[in-house]
């Protein structure tokens, strides 16, 4: 039989080859049922084993894979050295303008850096610009060594920083990534977790990570020099929005990417970890913002007045000023229909001085088609104090006097 079916030459015959093209039709079929399948479910295409996105006001993530496995970050370990940097700032313990000196072990490191010198003085600014920009190992060290005394010293407060935020995954030898160590790790879900708390509490920090060229000075005992700070994000110039955040890359982390981007009032991160190349660092994190971006939509009460004075037992005057705590945002990943939104003001029923400034008394409840959504603490916008002996006194001889 195999005889008939081939010619004296060896090239298929008729009915081999269409033998080969039906099993190749049938593999399409099958490989475009699947690639169906995928899509009909919503869920992105990517190759990376390790990935999130996660919306930051909320917290929401969108879409998770591999998110929990203990990975090495690589430099995007950098995200966490900016938080502490920006809380240092926040803090007052640090100015941008304050000039900080590099130590001979911060200038030793190797892998990405700025070539900082020993004993050369830089701001707090350019530091940040170097890390966040560059991804300079010898700025990262010298940053940390100006706050804590000693890199390990600051890699403390790193892993506390890390307990605080639920970073149950993660554990930090250093303060840049440069450590082949395998007890340096992290999770994509863990990266996610810290770059939300870096960008949520100081958006500030895109004014740096935006930025894709800038020129340094450095001046040290050698004389005066130029060097050029270049992005390592390539999502900046390729997808619309994209604003930051840090990218990271060794052999044993393989190429890492945690991402921002901002469109129409939202903003997500997009992690991508142990990507095989950089091609595909990039080209997954812009598939998942895409995704991301497609599935969102944000309600923002932009016309929340002001709740009314409530009525106050046994307090000075008789009413007392609220006001509502928070704005309201919610995030729909379901393509809901925000004008069903409703909000109802729910007070205490009975309300007693004192009362500290700030204090909740209710709350104003949003609900969507029956489902609460959401709500927004009522608090004293004041201190309200108790009425004395003299201050009742004086109510009845008011109330007497008007009769």
């Amino acid at each position: 039989m195999e005889k008939l079916l081939r010619s004296h030459t060896g090239r298929c015959a008729p009915a081999q080859i269409f033998r080969n093209t039906a099993v190749g039709l049938i593999v399409l079929w099958l490989a475009a049922g699947q690639m169906l399948l995928v899509c009909a479910e919503g869920e992105p295409v990517i190759q990376t084993p390790h990935a999130v996105i996660m919306e930051v006001s909320t917290g929401q993530i969108l879409y998770e894979k591999g998110a929990q496995d203990k990975i090495h970050p690589a430099s995007v370990t950098k995200v966490m050295t900016l938080l502490l940097i920006f809380e240092a700032l926040e803090d007052g313990r640090i100015a941008l303008t304050d000039e900080v000196t590099t130590s001979a072990h911060a200038k030793s490191m190797g892998g990405s850096q700025v070539f900082l010198e020993e004993g050369e003085k830089q701001t707090v600014e350019t530091l940040i610009k170097c890390i966040v920009i560059a991804s300079g190992n010898d700025a990262a060290v010298t940053m940390a060594e100006h706050l804590a005394g000693t890199e390990q010293a600051f890699v403390d407060q790193m892993n506390q920083e890390a307990e605080r935020l639920g970073m149950t995954n993660t554990n930090f030898v250093d303060c840049c990534g440069l450590t082949d160590s395998v007890n340096h790790y992290t999770s994509a879900e863990d990266v996610a977790l810290m770059s939300r708390e870096l960008l949520y509490r100081f958006p500030q920090v895109t004014q740096y990570s935006h930025i894709w060229m800038e020129d340094i000075t450095h001046v040290t005992a050698k004389g005066s020099s130029t060097f050029t700070l270049t992005n390592t994000n390539k999502l900046l110039r390729s997808f619309d929005g994209c604003d930051g955040l840090k990218t990271g890359s060794t052999s044993l982390a393989k190429y890492c990417l945690s991402a921002t981007a901002q469109r129409n009032g939202i903003r997500l991160i997009s992690v991508v970890m142990t990507a095989p190349d950089t091609k595909t660092r990039f080209a997954d994190a812009g598939t998942l913002l895409g995704y991301g971006f497609s599935k969102c939509s944000l309600y923002e009460d932009e016309d929340m007045g002001t709740p009314p004075p409530v009525k106050v037992r046994g307090a000075v005057g008789d009413y007392a000023d609220l006001v509502y705590e928070s704005g309201f945002r919610y995030l729909s990943t379901e393509g809901e229909d925000f004008s069903k939104i409703e909000k109802k003001l729910e007070l205490k029923e009975e309300i007693k001085a004192p009362l500290a400034a700030g204090e909740q008394v209710g709350a104003l409840v949003y609900t969507l088609n029956g489902k609460e959504i959401g709500r927004v603490a009522v608090v004293t916008g004041e201190k309200v104090e108790k009425a004395g002996y003299a201050d009742c006194l004086g109510k009845v001889i008011g109330q007497w006097m008007i009769i």
